[in-house]
């Protein structure tokens, strides 16, 4: 019977998709209709709906929010596959707040899920759950959860995580993907367009100065061509994967290339990491204050410098072994996709515009 299910599955089936308004889930969107899905997604009554409204009648909207257990058990109904990408992915907040946008509302989907029959849940996750002051070079699955983590982010993400995974069942196979800095067109509030502002304002600075800090990146085609090869696949069952573009690269040179495609200055000067790390302390301190953290991104922080300063690459074997995940899009074709897009809207200007 499982395997009647799978080949079932192959075909065009009915879909719900969180985060649909978003970045990510957008894209997931367009890729299940390219194969011929029913999509159904639940947004807020808050969510921009701007691109999605262009798809016109091809896709159902439930409008609700994911901390709704009617709402989500209203938009689970009828639905084969499950693609969650929703999430609180700020770095400022309580952690009541990243509780409830990720630990929350995945709990209702999940409940919602199994009480409608939904066969497959597949969930986006992110490798800054792993994210500490150690360089990782082609990290894999057998790495442990972190006995601590970096941020409310880090840890409500591991907290669905594991959920999700130990949901799995006859009923309902579940998975988790992990990409890695995801990137690409319709992304404005993302790491790619605060680097590109913080270029464009001549901010930023070298922050490894003298290192080839190696990273992995995933271009916003790949994560969602993954999410579609899992959720057909039998080998999946309660297991985490990471996604990524098929290769990595050395960080501060990319952004070098990032700036002059887009006509921006380049990255000029360095940051000491002694002084660097002396500021990042006095900032995390006052941090602490309650109204700052709950309202405000700190101005840089011991995560968001690790980002742009230690090695950070992650294996996909396991991905192409278990689904036949092969990335779609190259970082070259990329970059060509993305200036096409940001050409498209107005230029580099309209893309900085939402940077807050």
């Amino acid at each position: 019977m499982g395997k009647d299910r799978f080949k079932r599955l192959e075909f065009a089936v009915n879909v719900l998709i969180t985060g649909a308004a978003g970045f990510l889930g957008s894209h997931i969107v367009d890729r299940c209709l390219t194969h011929g899905d029913k999509v159904k997604v639940i947004v807020r009554k808050s969510s921009d709906l701007t691109y999605l409204k262009t798809l016109g009648d091809k896709i159902e909207f439930i409008i609700g929010d994911l901390t709704d257990p009617t709402a989500v058990f209203k938009a689970t109904d009828a639905i084969d596959i499950l693609y969650h990408s929703a999430g609180r992915v700020t770095d400022y907040g309580t952690y009541a707040d990243f509780h409830s946008a990720n630990c929350l509302a995945t709990h209702n989907l999940l409940e919602a899920a199994r009480a409608s029959h939904v066969k497959r849940f597949v969930f986006v996750s992110s490798p800054s759950i792993f994210a500490d002051t150690s360089d990782h070079l082609n990290m894999d699955e057998s790495a442990p959860y972190p006995r601590r983590f970096a941020n409310y982010y880090a840890e409500t993400k591991a907290l669905s995580e594991q959920e999700v995974l130990k949901a799995n069942s006859p009923g309902l196979v579940t998975c988790s993907l992990r990409p890695r800095g995801v990137w690409g067109p319709r992304d404005r509030s993302g790491f790619m367009p605060k680097l590109m502002a913080s270029i464009a304002k001549g901010k930023l600075r070298n922050l490894a100065p003298g290192k080839r800090v190696l990273v992995s990146l995933c271009h916003v085609e790949n994560i969602a061509e993954a999410c579609l090869a899992a959720a057909v696949s039998p080998n999946v069952a309660r297991q985490a994967y990471f996604i990524t573009d098929p290769e990595p690269i050395v960080l501060w040179d990319f952004l070098d290339e990032v700036a002059k495609l887009f006509d921006l200055p380049p990255v000029r000067g360095s940051i000491n990491p002694l002084l660097l790390k002396v500021l990042i302390e006095a900032i995390e301190v006052l941090w602490k204050i309650p109204a700052l953290k709950a309202k405000r991104s700190p101005p840089v922080s011991r995560y968001a410098a690790g980002l742009l300063t230690q090695h950070a690459t992650y294996s996909i074997a396991k991905a192409q072994q278990d689904f036949g995940y092969k990335p779609v899009i190259t970082t070259r074709q990329g970059l060509s996709e993305l200036k096409v897009w940001t050409d498209s809207i107005g230029g580099i200007e309209a893309v900085l515009r939402h940077v807050s």
